[in-house]
């Protein structure tokens, strides 16, 4: 047992320092037998490490505690906190970034798509078929084929029509989306099943492309797809509970530690059922469709907008198609291709694809009166106009307050619109990767002047707007690399853009991460909590095996994660 004189004298040679004094004080009452609980910090030192926040832009080490960052700075201050039980993880002086967000994808169908059939960089008829036979042959009987992303333009521009499946699949039916998730090829089997025939007409907001003799070829766009798909049987709970954890799995080997799902209610319940079992490993917010709007009302008022796992107040809407589908909605009219039939020349500025306009817009001020956020889909240049017509006159009823509309994809813009973003503090959600394929083939959709206006990243945050960067997975990879390559460089697919594609959008690195980051979080209303690398927010960020701020753009793809910590866990690769 120590004396009173014992005890004045060490704590009188340690209060030069706050630190030490602090630490010993510890361990002293530890050789006096009283509490031993120390703080089980994580000390991350020797990194080179970009926070994202402007105040504090650059450090080396990272201490944290219960999931929380406790400190940013130097090397020596970091290890200086450590405790007997800290754990010290040297970085290596590897790049370290905060945790990289994904701004739209469709999470759980991304899930499910990881088992389904993959028809990405196919480049004929020939492997089409290939491929759908051998995925064939592990499939259960009676099952359906999903899956898809398949791109017409790889091929030279024409359909595929019902006989590409017909010809090796006669025995089930089979569903097959486009990339972009607006245009599906569907096989004779499934055309039965949903009674579809040469009488049908077209659905409001869809298309039914038929041959010179009225028969469906298998084509079907926007809201025409509903008719097959809604005849396929819904996963179970396990399904969609594997495939959540699929996807998570999958985000986190990229560095990715928070989505914001455009999903369905189903999918929300979905998240639920697994955050009440704790098995959320990275941060949600879900968009569910705007068709569930009184049940996400209901489940804002009795449950408030979540929590920083999991988060619900929010709403996906969408105006048009897209581009590729020649859906997307225009203020001019598309150029006609060689492949366009009759049905398309009469319908060249695109669609609307919300059934009803009047009650879209009731169903915007209901959900907006109760705090939940809006996120709508526009692509064309007058769907863009439209929604941010919409979103303004709400303002203006309803009164200001901090909203944060946001228009998913912001692809094709007026003149006007340019500006509106940053004006009007409506938030452009863009996918970078998009022009990488877009690039390629988007002259054979509309015009010099507007595609000037496509992807407008630079002109974007010129005007101040918080442009913010995604996937659309599974439309896209769901690859942050990927996304930052394509919106540094802006080089397409076919080789041919080497300098970019209307190279004065292109923006810096530092740019990229900002909004595959701290931009994003604000997106969702999280940017106090998650974003940056700063005393006070949650312990999420990733390592990664390239400096981004120094590689060569073209680069960039090739970096891949080493390390993903999200709320103090860590996941190693």
């Amino acid at each position: 047992m120590f004396s009173a004189w014992q005890v004045g004298f060490i704590l009188k040679i340690n209060i030069t320092s706050a630190m030490n004094r602090f630490r010993n004080s510890v361990v002293f009452l530890i050789l006096l037998g009283g509490c031993s609980n120390d703080p089980l910090y994580k000390i991350y030192y020797n990194g080179n490490i970009w926070t994202g926040d402007h105040r504090n832009p650059f450090a080396t080490a990272i201490v944290v505690n219960d999931g929380s960052i406790i400190y940013v700075g130097n090397d020596a201050d970091a290890l200086q906190m450590a405790f007997a039980n800290s754990t010290k993880i040297n970085l290596l002086g590897n790049f370290v970034t905060p945790g990289l967000i994904d701004n739209h994808v469709h999470f759980i169908s991304g899930g499910l798509q990881l088992s389904r059939i993959d028809l990405n960089n196919v480049f004929s008829k020939k492997e089409f078929q290939k491929r759908l036979i051998k995925y064939d042959k592990n499939l259960p009987k009676g099952a359906w084929i999903l899956g898809g992303n398949w791109d017409h333009e790889l091929w030279g521009g024409q359909y595929p029509d019902k006989s590409w499946i017909d010809d090796v699949i006669s025995n089930r039916p089979v569903l097959l989306d486009r990339l972009d998730g607006h245009m599906a090829l569907a096989n004779s089997e499934a055309l039965v099943i949903a009674k579809i025939s040469s009488d049908i007409e077209d659905p409001d907001g869809g298309i039914i492309i038929k041959d010179e003799k009225n028969n469906p070829t298998g084509i079907l766009k926007d809201n025409a797809i509903r008719l097959v798909s809604s005849c396929i049987p819904d996963p179970s709970q396990i399904e969609m509970d594997d495939a959540l954890n699929a996807a998570m799995n999958h985000a986190i080997s990229l560095g990715v530690t928070q989505v914001h799902d455009m999903g369905s209610w189903d999918d929300l319940q979905t998240y639920i059922r697994n955050h009440k079992n704790g098995n959320l490993k990275i941060r949600i917010k879900i968009y569910p469709w705007y068709t569930s709007y009184k049940s996400v009302i209901q489940y804002v008022k009795q449950n408030g907008s979540g929590d920083d796992w999991l988060r619900w107040d929010g709403l996906k809407g969408m105006i048009d198609g897209s581009l590729g589908s020649k859906t997307a909605w225009m203020h001019e009219p598309y150029l006609l291709d060689d492949f366009a039939n009759e049905e398309e020349k009469l319908s060249t500025l695109g669609i609307l694809t919300i059934e009803d306009t009047i009650e879209f817009k009731r169903i915007l001020r209901m959900t907006d009166s109760v705090g939940i956020q809006h996120a709508v889909h526009a692509i064309g240049d007058r769907a863009n106009d439209w929604i941010l017509n919409e979103y303004v006159k709400i303002n203006k009823e309803i009164g200001d307050r901090e909203r944060r509309p946001r228009i998913e994809h912001s692809q094709h813009l007026s003149k006007t619109a340019l500006k509106r973003f940053g004006e009007e503090n409506i938030i452009p959600s863009m996918q970078p990767y998009h022009l990488y394929d877009d690039g390629s083939w988007a002259h054979k959709r509309i015009g010099n002047d507007l595609l000037s206006r496509s992807y407008a990243f630079k002109t974007l945050l010129e005007s101040g707007a918080n442009v913010t960067f995604g996937s659309d997975w599974t439309v896209a990879p769901l690859n942050p690399m990927l996304g930052m390559y394509a919106a540094v460089t802006r080089r397409t697919r076919d080789g041919k853009n080497q300098e970019g594609w209307f190279p004065l959008e292109k923006i810096t690195i530092e740019d990229a991460l900002k909004s595959y980051t701290i931009r994003n979080a604000y997106a969702a209303f999280w940017e106090g909590k998650t974003g940056s690398i700063e005393k006070g927010k949650y312990a999420d960020f990733v390592v990664h095996s390239t400096n981004l701020l120094q590689v060569a753009p073209e680069k960039i793809k090739e970096s891949h994660v080493i390390r993903t910590v999200i709320s103090g866990k860590d996941y190693q690769f």
